[in-house]
C-alpha cells in the first residue's frame, strides 16, 4: 500500500494541473456531481448469474488494458457504475498468500469452527470488489481517496482498502466484497424497527469517519451497502470525501451572533429594505469576487449550507444527507428530492420549511434568499404532514377523526427533525444520533435493557 501511495504521489506531483479562473462554475460542478441515484446500479451479483454480453466485453477490455490483473483476480461481473468509477466483483486467486484481516465473513466463520477446521487453509472462493477509477479523475483526487481509505482501514462499518495498483494511467482499488441488496428492492417495505437497525449501522460508520475529521460528502443509499437479512451495512465510495478544514475560508455562520447581525444590518440588502424595496436590488457594477465553495455530492442529498456555498462546511453535511434517506423511507418515495440544479434544490427544501426559514438560513451564511413564487408558504409544512401526504393518509378516517402517524412513526419524525435541521450548528451529530431514543431501541433486547455498549471506537 505504501508503494502504491508513493507512486500516486509522484504521479500527482509530476502532472501539471491547469486551472482556468474564468471557467464556468457549472462546468466545475459537473466534475464533482455524483451520479443520480436512479442511474446508478448497486446490487449483489451472484457468481452463477448470467453476464450480459456488453458487460463481458467491458471486462475483456479491462483485462486487456490492465496488464496482469487476470493473474491475481478472476473478474466475474460488473456490480456498480458511477460518475467516476466502475466496480467489478472478482475472485481473489491469491487470497491464501496474504494476511486477510479485512475479511469479516471469514473471521465470523472461523469463530464458530472447530480447532481443526481453523488450522486448515480455506478452500472456498473469496471475493473482492475491484474499483476501476476512470482516467478522467485527477491524480490528486485518486491519491486523496486512497489516502482516506487507508486512514479508515480499522473503522467500523466502513469499507476498508485492501490494496491498490497502477498500470500506466489506470488505477484500481481492491476492496472487500459485501453481500447487499439494492435499496430500491426493500425501501418501501421497511418497518420502523428495520429503519432503526439501518441507521444504527449507518451512524456507527459516520461516527468512525467523523471522528477522524473526514467528510464523506456523498451519503446516499447506493453508497451504503446494506444487507437487511444481516442488519449490517458498510459505507463505501470516498471519491468525493475530504478532510475537514480543506480549503476553508471564513463564513458568516462561524461568526458570533452579534457580529453576524451587525454585518447584516450594514449590508446592501438591509439598506434596500429600509428604502422600501420589495425585492432586493442588485448593484449595477458588482466588483465583488464570485463566491466559490465545494458543492460536491449528489443532487437531492446536499445540505442547505452546501447549496448556499458555505465556505466552512463540516461533517454535519453528511447528517443532513442521512436525514434525506430517513425521509425517503418514511415517505416511501425515492428519490424524494429530484432537482435539476442548486436553485431547484433550494426551492424544494423551501416547499417543506417555508420562505421564512430559508431566509434565516441564507442570512446565516451571508447570503440572501428571495422568491416571489406564490405557492411557497411563509412557514412551510410539518414533516408529519408531508409524510401523511406521501403515504396517502391525509384527511380523516372512517370515524371522522383526523388521521395521524403511528407512535413509532412520530418518534422517527422527531429524530428526522434533528437530522434535517437547516442550521448546521444545531444539527445532531453521529455520536449524538447513536444515543437518541430512536436508535438506542435498536440496541435493546426483549427485556428492554441495553446489552450493547454504544460508546464505539471512532
Amino acid at each position: 500500500m505504501a508503494k502504491a501511495r508513493a507512486a500516486l504521489q509522484r504521479t500527482a506531483e509530476a502532472m501539471p494541473i491547469h486551472r482556468d479562473e474564468d471557467m464556468e462554475e457549472d462546468a466545475e460542478q459537473t466534475l464533482d456531481e455524483s451520479a443520480d441515484p436512479l442511474e446508478e446500479s448497486g446490487r449483489t451479483a451472484d457468481s452463477d448469474e448470467e453476464i450480459e454480453e456488453s458487460v463481458a466485453e467491458d471486462i475483456a477490455r479491462f483485462e486487456e488494458s490492465f496488464s496482469g490483473i487476470n493473474k491475481r483476480y478472476r473478474l466475474i461481473n460488473r456490480i456498480g457504475e458511477g460518475t467516476f468509477s466502475t466496480v467489478y466483483k472478482a475472485e481473489d486467486l491469491e487470497y491464501n498468500n496474504f494476511n486477510n484481516s479485512w475479511d469479516i465473513d471469514e473471521h465470523s466463520n472461523r469463530k464458530w469452527a472447530s480447532p481443526g477446521q481453523r488450522r486448515r487453509t480455506s478452500k472456498r472462493p473469496h471475493y473482492v470488489a475491484i474499483k476501476k477509477i476512470y482516467v478522467t479523475s485527477s491524480p490528486g483526487r485518486i491519491l486523496n481517496e486512497l489516502d482516506l481509505l487507508h486512514d479508515l482501514k480499522n473503522s467500523e462499518e466502513v469499507c476498508p482498502l485492501i490494496t491498490a495498483f497502477r498500470h500506466m494511467d489506470q488505477v484500481v482499488a481492491v476492496l472487500p466484497y459485501f453481500q447487499h441488496r439494492d435499496f430500491r428492492e426493500y425501501y418501501r417495505d421497511m418497518r420502523i424497527s428495520d429503519m432503526r437497525l439501518y441507521f444504527k449501522s449507518l451512524f456507527i460508520a459516520l461516527k468512525s469517519v467523523h471522528a477522524k475529521h473526514i467528510l464523506h460528502r456523498d451519503i446516499k443509499p447506493t453508497n451504503f451497502l446494506y444487507n437487511p437479512e444481516q442488519a449490517r451495512g458498510v459505507l463505501v465510495d470516498f471519491g468525493l470525501a475530504e478532510r475537514e478544514g480543506t480549503d476553508w475560508h471564513q463564513c458568516d455562520c462561524t461568526l458570533p451572533s452579534e457580529e453576524r447581525r451587525s454585518r447584516i444590518a450594514h449590508s446592501h440588502y438591509a439598506q434596500t429594505q429600509q428604502a422600501g424595496h420589495q425585492v432586493s436590488a442588485y448593484p449595477k457594477n458588482d466588483v465583488r469576487s464570485s463566491r466559490r465553495a465545494n458543492r460536491a455530492g449528489t443532487r437531492g442529498f446536499r445540505a442547505p449550507e452546501v447549496l448556499l456555498k458555505c465556505t466552512q462546511q463540516n461533517t454535519s453535511i453528511d447528517m443532513w444527507s442521512a436525514g434525506v434517506i430517513l425521509l425517503t423511507l418514511l415517505s416511501r418515495r425515492f428519490p424524494f428530492f429530484h432537482s435539476a440544479d442548486d436553485i431547484d434544490a433550494l426551492l424544494e427544501i423551501t416547499t417543506i420549511f417555508g420562505r421564512k426559514k430559508m431566509k434565516e438560513t441564507s442570512l446565516l451564511h451571508g447570503q440572501i434568499f428571495e422568491t416571489n413564487i406564490p405557492s411557497y408558504s411563509e412557514n412551510g409544512h410539518s414533516l408529519e404532514k408531508i409524510i401523511l401526504w406521501c403515504t396517502s393518509r391525509s384527511g380523516k378516517d372512517s370515524t371522522g377523526a383526523k388521521i395521524e402517524l403511528e407512535d413509532d412513526e412520530k418518534e422517527a419524525v422527531e429524530f428526522l427533525y434533528r437530522l434535517l435541521e437547516c442550521d448546521p450548528t444545531k444539527r445532531i451529530t453521529a455520536e449524538e444520533a447513536l444515543r437518541h431514543p430512536f436508535i438506542t431501541k435498536a440496541f435493546e433486547d426483549e427485556d428492554g435493557t441495553s446489552d450493547v455498549d454504544i460508546d464505539f471506537v471512532g
